[in-house]
């Protein structure tokens, strides 16, 4: 059986964002693990202990992603292909959480099997809101497999 000890993986290169996301989760106690990696290549290295995580337990798995496409290294799109393509890591829930309104961004996203698309708000309230929503759906409401 597989064991989650991160609830929430949140791949974000953007500090700002980043702190804003873990806020608004902290804040409705949606989650109390959460892990932040500030780029495609330490997700990638995350979940399936490589480089610096190479000693982790990849059995150990979050029960959502919430994933930025546009960052340094490797970026989102790549990072969504390689968890969609590997049978530890392809049933994880991943929400895209991008800047990103290009149509071509979000046909390859759910072409390559991403769980939601959503354009981060601008306005501060607005983006709690969404991560809160997000976190209440994904975390406290949907049942991954077993």
């Amino acid at each position: 059986m597989i064991q989650t000890e991160v609830e929430i993986l949140l791949v974000e290169d953007k500090r700002s964002d980043a702190e804003m996301t873990i806020r608004a989760i902290r804040k409705n106690k949606i989650g109390n693990h959460i892990t932040h990696l500030k780029d495609g290549k330490e997700a990638l290295d995350f979940l399936f202990g490589t480089g610096e995580f190479a000693d982790r337990d990849t059995q150990k798995i979050p029960r959502v992603i919430l994933l930025d496409l546009k960052m340094p290294k490797v970026d989102g799109i790549e990072v969504l292909r390689q968890i969609k393509e590997n049978d530890l890591t392809k049933k994880i829930p991943v929400v895209v959480l991008t800047s990103s309104k290009e149509n071509p961004d979000i046909q390859k996203c759910y072409a390559l099997g991403v769980n939601s698309y959503i354009v981060k708000p601008v306005a501060f309230e607005d983006f709690m809101k969404v991560v809160s929503d997000l976190g209440m759906y994904w975390i406290l409401h949907n049942q991954p497999p077993v």
